[in-house]
């Protein structure tokens, strides 16, 4: 279950920084939040989430490659802190959100802490199943 949730979680966040680095614009109307007036911030995030996909798969082919990355613990840190925000964000009113925009963030946010809560749960079940 640990390398399956780590390859998934991999892919997901290289996914999502390929879409921010190749496409900010795009990507940030398709999702139908705000942007900013460059596509710098964008594609900062992207290369963020690129290297925690990166690192992620590292961790899960570790015993091969000998190198270590991320694994549950950061992963799941990462999971709860982004969909905690994202959630502070949605529920401030601070910014104007489409209701596509609220609905996509808002499954983000799901996702998110739903990661996290499945990785809590396979680390504290004190098991090594790689």
């Amino acid at each position: 279950m640990r390398n399956v949730l780590l390859t998934i979680d991999g892919v997901v966040n290289l996914l999502l920084g390929v879409l921010l680095i190749v496409f900010p614009a795009r990507a940030i109307d398709a999702l139908g939040v705000p942007g900013g007036e460059s596509a710098f911030y964008a594609n900062i995030l992207g290369g963020v989430l690129f290297g925690v996909g990166v690192a992620l798969l590292i961790e899960r082919f570790r015993p091969p490659l000998r190198a270590v990355g991320l694994g549950l613990a950061g992963a799941m840190s990462i999971n709860l802190c982004g969909g905690v925000v994202l959630a502070g964000w949605l529920v401030s009113g601070l910014l104007e959100f489409s209701t596509f925009g609220c609905i996509t963030l808002g499954g983000l946010v799901l996702v998110l802490v739903g990661l996290s809560g499945i990785e809590l749960f396979i680390l504290t079940r004190r098991t090594d199943d790689r």
